[in-house]
């Protein structure tokens, strides 16, 4: 990723169920390119048999003191969150991808970069 975002709004997001070094990674990577929103899953898309309530997983992050803006996402797509905070970069982990048809739509209609962060621990 490159430093040519800085100052911009940056926006990333994930479930966060159990924190690790490659989130703490992608974290720091996306608060370098600008002011960071991170958005928790809403707890309807976190499916995982291991799965941590939404309140907890944003309150683990907050504890980071990495993000500017943690917030759980909405129940029902990914694009409401993208047309509230109109970030102007969206950075996605390295297995991530852009969720479903209308966040697509939302990103090109708002003319929003899309970038991937790279793995951590490779070089």
């Amino acid at each position: 990723m490159q430093k040519r975002f800085k100052n911009k709004v940056v926006l990333t997001g994930g479930k966060f169920n159990r924190l690790h070094p490659g989130h703490e990674y992608l974290l720091k990577k996306c608060k370098s390119l600008g002011y960071l929103i991170v958005v928790i899953a809403n707890d309807k898309h976190n499916t995982k048999p291991y799965a941590v309530p939404a309140a907890t997983r944003k309150k683990n992050v907050e504890k980071l003191k990495i993000a500017n803006r943690v917030v759980i996402g909405a129940p029902d797509n990914f694009a409401d969150v993208i047309y509230h905070f109109k970030p102007d970069i969206i950075v996605l982990g390295y297995d991530q991808k852009l969720p479903d048809k209308e966040t697509k739509k939302a990103v090109k209609t708002l003319g929003i970069e899309v970038v991937r962060c790279d793995q951590f621990g490779t070089y």
